[in-house]
C-alpha cells in the first residue's frame, strides 16, 4: 500500500515540474511520472489537463526560485489561498494509507490536485526546516527545480551533471 509522505509528495512535485516545464510534455510522459510516484492515472490526462498542470508547475517553480523562506511562504500562502480547500483525510477507498488532501475531492481535476497537494507538502517542509525546501538549478542552461532537505550547505545544482558542467566551464575559463 502506497504511503503518502510529505517528502514523497514534494519529490513528486519536483518531478512533475521538470516533466511539465523542462521537457516536451505529453499525456504519456506526465502519466509516467505520476505512475512512477504510485498514482493511478484515472481519468487519463488530456491536452486541457496538461495545459492547466503546466500553469500549476510554473507557480510551484516560483516557490523553488524564492530568494528566502519569507518569499517562499508568501508564494505558498497565495497558492494555498487560491487553490486549497479544507483539509480532509482520504484512503482512496482503502487503496492507500490515510493521508491529507486539500483539493476539492478524490475526483478533483489533475491541476487542482497537483497544485494544492504540492503546495501543502512544500509548506510543511518549509515549516519543518525553516528554509525554502529546494531551489532552481544554478546552471544557466538548466534552471530545473530540485528538492533540498539535507543539512549543511545549500545545494546549487539539480544534480551532479550540472555541477560538473559548471565546474569544468569555470576551470576552462581560468585556464
Amino acid at each position: 500500500m502506497k504511503v503518502h509522505s510529505t517528502k514523497a509528495m514534494a519529490a513528486r512535485a519536483v518531478d512533475l515540474c521538470v516533466a511539465l516545464l523542462h521537457r516536451e510534455p505529453s499525456a504519456e510522459s506526465v502519466s509516467r511520472v505520476l505512475r512512477d510516484h504510485g498514482e493511478t492515472v484515472t481519468p487519463p490526462l488530456d491536452d486541457a489537463d496538461l495545459a492547466a498542470m503546466r500553469e500549476a508547475a510554473a507557480r510551484l517553480a516560483e516557490v523553488f526560485g524564492a530568494a528566502g523562506p519569507e518569499q517562499a511562504a508568501r508564494l505558498l500562502n497565495r497558492i494555498l489561498a487560491d487553490s486549497a480547500r479544507p483539509p480532509r483525510l482520504s484512503s482512496h477507498g482503502g487503496t492507500t494509507t490515510w493521508h491529507l488532501h486539500v483539493d476539492s475531492g478524490d475526483d478533483a481535476p489533475w491541476a487542482e490536485w497537483f497544485l494544492a497537494s504540492s503546495a501543502l507538502a512544500l509548506a510543511v517542509l518549509l515549516a519543518d526546516h525553516q528554509r525554502v525546501p529546494g531551489g532552481l538549478c544554478a546552471s544557466a542552461g538548466c534552471r530545473r527545480p530540485y528538492l533540498d532537505l539535507g543539512g549543511g550547505s545549500r545545494r546549487r545544482y539539480c544534480g551532479t551533471r550540472c555541477a560538473t558542467r559548471e565546474r569544468v566551464a569555470a576551470h576552462r575559463a581560468r585556464a
